[in-house]
């Protein structure tokens, strides 16, 4: 998968940009609307046309599937006026009700957007109907309507109906009638042309099409970070999978639940109740479980939340058996069931001080119910939403993806990798479920045609397990009888693969309840000697631990990663230093190398001086980049200055590799040079901004070598 990139303050976007103005189409944008006409929009286009209608995303986007699927910019600003128009037409805004219902009655008949909900009237043996922001309850509704909708009985299901207005004498009857109802959502799709289409795409494009389905810009997100993202849609592809989501605010946890799909449902954690989610035993109607593929709770974290044991006792045997109990009747479900919430603290005070289910509710703070969980999403990893993380680019409309996700629910991807792999033989059935179904998930997601190659495979695998390590990792905190487990796998040849979670490498003094390896502290050494009076004298020595000389590997996402861990003990006590690194061309990757010359000036004494030679290539985008490129080196070189460093820069287009080379006999090999870090604001208030340990890194390596060896 392609790595994140980043643009320059210069290159960026501005804010003040009109919301339809029309992005210049990439070749990536160019292809989509070729081989997926007709059902792709611009995704920045729901922002534009969505105003202050309260209405899901994916209703805005039916409409602009309708009349802007298009990548002409003249269709495009045509459908855009034709679905304001629609908007302002029809849909039914809470504050203008009263208007509305006057135009239905003057005119007769009146056609409108809105919510619309059902129940049965026992008493009268008829259903009717309620309409959530034109305010309107008791319309009849036709049996059949109810059999062809059955979702209007749970939850409410957005609709395109025509009302008609009939007053009677007799006050029992209520004169609005439902004259058509239309449920928003794609009515049919050809599933053999999506497969064909998607053997056109590479996987990074398929991935970065999908990316902008969801709404995001794929060029700021790494390929764990798009994943991560990709996650959030299994529950919609693959039948039964529970899925826990956990970390800091305005992350976008619930955003994929309430908006990307019609067969999705979002329901804040305190509004959970048996009847509501599983079945009415007074009157013995079904709940939310048995009519939509995916219940999310929303806000389900909470140390002090009530809960009720009943309902989750329910829960945790649907959650492990499929089925739930009416009465003496046992009636079965495929709901995936999502749960996502709010943490207070870091990772690293969670794992020193309890574990990281520490936010959820008592009742669910436990071992029985959280290893029902397939996945764990580790929300600390995705960056806060921003306005520039929004797609300007083509996507899928969500009404046509999210029927292309139903249709391969019943589909079972989960032994795809048994030809090139094979799970750990101590991994338990439990174990082995979710990672089969998180790994069946994705495969269908990034590759319902089936073919993927072993490194592709191989990638989805460690993601799956990784996933599921985490729920299980924090149950052994949990529940002490609960067995340990190795997480891993073999390939083809035998070769044992381990997997671990992300924050297990980051804190693993933290992670496993352990002290930090004493290896990698100062060792005190006692020292004695005698007095030129011939007393002892003893004084207490510190000494370093020796540099670690070989080869490191850091993951996506990683933190805790600065410069001056990385580097500053290879190049202290050095008078030259030579950085070879093509690409310092752009702002931020001019940035990095300042902030590696600052810890260099910092960690000198201020009476000596240093000198930096830089070799990288001229940027090739042409004349102004190039200028561009050679401020920015100017500036360093300024800046350096003034901290006793002398710099200076040579130009070579033939090199490739990245180095660092000291006259104290270190050679560093840096994988992808000075740019491991991930995209920053620029806030100043902004502890990213400021320190490069609280920044997330890109995928990189380090090797080092001493002169010599």
């Amino acid at each position: 998968m392609s790595e994140v990139s980043e643009a320059s303050p210069e290159e960026s976007v501005g804010p003040d940009a009109p919301a339809d103005a029309a992005p210049r189409p990439s070749k990536l944008d160019q292809k989509i609307n070729q081989l997926f006409s007709g059902a792709v929009v611009r995704k920045d286009l729901v922002k534009a046309v969505k105003g202050n209608a309260i209405v899901p995303s994916y209703v805005l986007e039916y409409l602009l599937g309708q009349y802007a699927a298009s990548d002409d910019e003249a269709t495009i600003q045509a459908g855009i006026d034709t679905v304001r128009k629609i908007l302002a037409d029809h849909y039914v805004h809470r504050n203008q009700s009263e208007l509305v219902k006057s135009t239905i009655r003057e005119r007769g008949r009146h056609r409108i957007i809105d919510k619309v909900t059902a129940t049965l009237n026992e008493k009268d043996d008829v259903y009717q109907a309620e309409f959530a922001n034109l305010g309107i309850k008791g319309v009849l509704v036709e049996s059949a309507t109810i059999k062809a909708h059955p979702k209007l009985l749970v939850g409410g299901v957005w609709c395109i109906c025509d009302i008609e207005y009939f007053h009677s004498a007799d006050p029992r009857v209520v004169p609005w009638i439902l004259g058509s109802i239309k449920p928003i959502q794609l009515s049919n799709f050809d599933i053999e042309g999506y497969l064909a289409a998607r053997r056109e795409f590479t996987t990074d494009e398929w991935i970065d099409l999908l990316v902008q389905s969801i709404g995001f810009n794929p060029e700021l997100l790494g390929s764990r970070a798009k994943l991560i993202q990709l996650v959030r849609l299994v529950p919609f592809v693959e039948r039964n999978y529970n899925l826990v989501e956990l970390g800091p605010k305005g992350t976008g946890k619930s955003h994929i639940f309430s908006e990307f799909s019609p067969h999705g449902m979002l329901i804040s954690g305190g509004e959970v109740t048996v009847p509501k989610l599983f079945v009415n035993n007074a009157n013995g109607r079904i709940g939310l479980v048995g009519y939509w593929d995916v219940v999310a709770f929303d806000e389900f974290a909470g140390k002090k939340k009530r809960t009720d044991r009943a309902l989750v006792d329910i829960m945790k045997n649907y959650m492990a058996n499929k089925s739930f109990s009416r009465g003496v009747e046992t009636l079965g479900a495929e709901a995936s069931m999502v749960f996502v919430g709010n943490t207070s603290h870091t990772v690293p005070y969670m794992l020193k001080h309890s574990d990281l289910f520490d936010e959820l509710p008592e009742s669910y703070h436990d071992s029985a119910y959280l290893d029902r969980l397939h996945c764990y999403i580790p929300g600390w990893e995705v960056d806060i939403i921003r306005g520039e993380m929004f797609s300007e680019g083509y996507g899928f409309v969500v009404d046509y993806i999210a029927e292309v996700l139903k249709s391969m629910r019943s589909q079972d991807y989960s032994d795809r990798y048994q030809q090139h792999f094979s799970l750990s033989s101590d991994i338990s059935t439990r174990d082995r479920d979710g990672i089969h179904k998180t790994f069946s998930g994705l495969m269908k997601i990034l590759y319902p045609h089936g073919e993927a190659a072993p490194e592709e495979i191989e990638e989805i695998l460690r993601f799956a397990i990784e996933g599921r390590k985490r729920v299980k990792d924090q149950i052994l905190r949990i529940d002490s009888t609960m067995a340990d487990v190795k997480f891993g796998y073999l390939d083809r040849n035998g070769s044992w693969h381990p997997v671990s979670t992300l924050e297990e490498d980051e804190y693993p003094a933290y992670y496993r309840c352990e002290s930090s390896d004493a290896a990698d502290e100062p060792r005190a050494d006692v020292v004695r000697s005698t007095r030129h009076d011939g007393t002892p004298n003893e004084r207490v020595q510190v000494s370093e631990a020796p540099l670690f000389e070989g080869h490191r590997e850091f993951q996506e996402n990683q933190r805790g990663i600065s410069f001056g861990t990385l580097l500053g003990p290879y190049l202290r006590g050095a008078g030259q230093i030579t950085i070879v690194d093509p690409y310092i061309r752009q702002f931020h990757q001019a940035r990095n190398l300042m902030e590696l010359i600052e810890e260099i000036a910092s960690a000198k004494d201020a009476a000596d001086e240093v000198n930096i030679k830089l070799v990288t290539s001229e940027n090739d985008g042409g004349e102004d980049k190039v200028r561009k490129q050679l401020e920015f080196l100017l500036k360093v070189k300024q800046g350096a200055a003034a901290g006793g460093i002398n710099f200076d820069v040579s130009f070579d287009d033939t090199i490739h590799d990245r180095s660092i080379v000291t006259d104290t006999g270190w050679k560093i090999l840096l994988g992808r040079g000075l740019d491991i870090f991930q995209f920053v604001t620029g806030d100043a208030f902004d502890l990213a901004t400021r320190r490069q340990e609280y920044r997330q890194v890109k995928a990189f390596s380090v090797t080092y070598i001493r002169a010599g060896q």
